[in-house]
C-alpha cells in the first residue's frame, strides 16, 4: 500500500536524488553547481531549508514498506514569487552565478514544481496516485486549478498528464527551453 506523506528534513538523502532526476540540468542553475556531488549537496542543503521552491516544506513522499517510491514538490502559485526571491539570495550569498528566475505558474493555482517517482517503482501507479493526491491538496485549500509545466518532447509525461485530465493550455519557457504548462481543474 502506498502512503503520501510530508517529508521532513531527515528525507533529503532520499529525495533529493529524484528531484535531480526530474529537473535535469535545471539542477545545476539552482545550485549554482556543476559537479554531480555539489549539485546534490547543495540541493539537500535548499531541501532542508523552509524558504525556497524545493524545501521539505512543500514535498511530499510516496512510500511502499518504508521505500521512498516517489516524490513531489506542490506549493501555492501565490508564494512562488518569493520562494524564487529567497531562492536568487541563496545563490547570490554563496557567490554563484545569480539570473533571473523564470516564472513557472500562475498565482491562482497550486503547482506540482516536480514529481517523480523513483525507477524501482515505475508502472505501479505512484505517479497517478500523487497526482490525485495533489488535486486533494488543492481542494482542502481553496484553490480550483492544479498546474505544471512538462518539457514538449516528454511524451510519455504528457500522456500521463493527458489521461489524469490536466489540459496544455499555453506554452511555457523555462530557463531558454520549451514547456507545455498544463491544467487541471478540480
Amino acid at each position: 500500500m502506498t502512503v503520501i506523506r510530508k517529508s521532513v528534513p531527515s528525507d533529503a538523502e532520499k529525495a533529493v536524488p529524484l528531484i535531480i532526476d526530474a529537473i535535469g540540468d535545471i539542477a545545476k542553475r539552482m545550485t549554482g553547481e556543476n559537479e554531480p556531488l555539489e549539485i546534490k549537496e547543495g540541493l539537500c542543503e535548499l531541501f532542508r531549508r523552509s524558504d525556497n521552491p524545493h524545501s521539505y516544506l512543500y514535498t511530499y513522499i510516496a512510500e511502499i514498506d518504508g521505500d521512498v517510491a516517489g516524490t513531489m514538490v506542490l506549493y501555492s502559485g501565490k508564494i512562488a514569487p518569493q520562494l524564487d526571491r529567497n531562492l536568487s539570495k541563496w545563490l547570490s550569498e554563496k557567490g554563484a552565478e545569480v539570473s533571473e528566475i523564470d516564472p513557472e505558474s500562475l498565482s491562482d493555482e497550486l503547482y506540482i514544481n516536480t514529481i517523480c517517482v523513483n525507477p524501482g517503482f515505475r508502472g505501479k501507479g505512484i505517479g497517478s496516485q500523487l497526482l490525485r493526491f495533489a488535486e486533494e491538496v488543492a481542494k482542502e485549500t481553496n484553490i480550483s486549478k492544479v498546474s505544471l509545466n512538462v518539457e514538449t518532447e516528454k511524451d510519455a509525461a504528457i500522456r500521463l498528464y493527458k489521461r489524469s485530465g490536466y489540459e496544455i493550455v499555453s506554452p511555457w519557457t523555462i530557463i531558454g527551453e520549451p514547456f507545455y504548462h498544463m491544467v487541471k481543474i478540480v
